[in-house]
């Protein structure tokens, strides 16, 4: 084999796995970077659980102050027609 062949196989082994090498490194680095983009998604699930769980618990209380007020308004318009009789 000649020394120019030998030089272009050479080459080409060494390019071959430098490519090889570089795409596994950035494989490695996008797998780090989804790992890291679901934490992320993570945290901003459980604040938006948090704070859903919150303006929940503040509907059910104005649903049972919206309850009382019907209630004392059903009774005051109940309580006005037997005055009225």
């Amino acid at each position: 084999m000649s020394k120019s062949l030998k030089a272009l196989l050479g080459l080409s082994v060494v390019m071959l796995t430098a490519a090889t090498v570089a795409s596994m490194h950035l494989e490695q680095w996008q797998d780090q970077q989804r790992l890291h983009d679901g934490v992320i998604r993570d945290t901003e699930r459980q604040i938006r659980k948090k704070v859903n769980i919150r303006l929940w618990g503040e509907q059910i209380i104005l649903t049972v102050q919206l309850e009382a007020e019907r209630q004392k308004t059903l009774l005051a318009k109940d309580f006005k027609k037997l005055n009225l009789k």
